[in-house]
């Protein structure tokens, strides 16, 4: 079954959406993820334009200038509501690891 579209988020949907909390370009964003994560994940300018076409189309993010090709963007409240249930999706993952890897020491 295919997932629905912006369910959970990638970890290059959810560091997009994350260094869009201040307004940047595409440009920055190509490098403040490498940055932001310690080299550990990194996004193709093919696929974070893709993203941030399909993250315009559901309102999650909106434009606030263009200068040439160069465009630049900041999150909507929408896109702050997806980025906060994602982390509460993740923190329980983690705490589900932590329960069970507890529950199979304490046995």
């Amino acid at each position: 079954m295919a997932r629905a579209k912006f369910q959970t988020l990638t970890e290059q949907m959810f560091y997009t959406l994350l260094c869009l909390k201040e307004e940047c370009c595409g440009m920055d964003i190509l490098d403040r993820i490498p940055s932001m994560t310690g080299q550990r994940v990194s996004i193709g300018s093919g696929t974070l334009y893709t993203l941030l076409e399909q993250f315009l189309e559901e309102g999650m993010i909106r434009e606030t200038k263009v200068e040439g090709r160069r465009r630049s963007y900041i999150l909507t409240e929408s896109g702050r509501q997806m980025l906060e249930k994602e982390y509460e999706r993740l923190c329980a993952q983690a705490e589900d690891y932590r329960r069970i890897f507890r529950e199979e020491e304490s046995r």
